[in-house]
């Protein structure tokens, strides 16, 4: 028998997907149909709702392995079921790409829409969406490797002026002279502050054992003196 949570899970599924439904009714009746036409083709030239096509089979396959965990002994009619039921849902994946549409439409006007598209149907549009992924990670990789420059040279000069700068206030006397490196303790950011911590008392040294005075034996009683006659 199927859990009752592994339900809940779809039924919720079910309602977010339900009241998406109605978002996009809503929201598609602010735009014009030549707003949406030039989005949609907008869209279709850039790709940008490619990766949502991936949406519904990811649910499946998560819906799958919930049921089977629950029933693995019904492993063929789970996956057999959910697979039939994820198909007759296919047909809605037209109301993501109509509020994608929408977006584009209130984002962008109707020129600027023909001009992405046509841009992007180009050779050099399609050029630049197969290649930018490749140049965005050498862009990154170029961007490690200036901030690591960067950083070695400011550390460099801001502590060379600095330590100009506060040597000529230590000899003028205005300023106190630097602790030496080796009293200066990292501190974690848990533990107190070295000045803020209680100084431990130092340990109490053990008195060192007395013998205990070995007991003087009483004196042996003396006899008593004879009766004189």
């Amino acid at each position: 028998m199927l859990k009752i949570a592994a339900f809940g899970r779809v039924a919720a599924a079910a309602l977010i997907v339900t009241s998406f439904g109605f978002a996009t009714v809503s929201k598609a009746a602010e735009v014009t149909e030549e707003q949406l036409k030039a989005a949609y083709a907008a869209i279709k030239a850039t790709g940008a709702t490619v990766p949502f096509d991936a949406i519904l089979p990811n649910i499946a396959e998560q819906m799958k392995a919930s049921f089977i965990q629950a029933s693995p002994n019904y492993q063929d009619i789970i996956s057999s079921t959910v697979d039939a039921e994820a198909l007759a849902l296919a047909p809605r994946r037209g109301d993501l790409e109509k509020e994608a549409a929408t977006v584009y439409a209130k984002t962008f006007t109707t020129d600027e829409l023909n001009t992405i598209a046509n841009f992007f149907n180009s050779d050099v549009g399609k050029k630049f969406l197969k290649d930018v992924p490749l140049a965005n990670r050498e862009l990154f990789k170029a961007a490690d490797i200036w901030s690591a420059g960067i950083q070695r040279d400011l550390s460099k000069s801001a502590g060379d002026k600095l330590e100009k700068i506060i040597g000529d206030k230590i000899k003028a006397g205005q300023a106190p002279a630097p602790l030496p490196a080796d009293a200066v303790q990292p501190q974690s950011d848990n533990a107190p502050a070295a000045a803020d911590a209680p100084a431990k008392a130092p340990a109490k040294e053990k008195a060192p054992a007395q013998k205990a005075p070995a007991k003087e034996k009483a004196p042996a009683p003396k006899a008593a003196p004879a009766p004189q006659q």
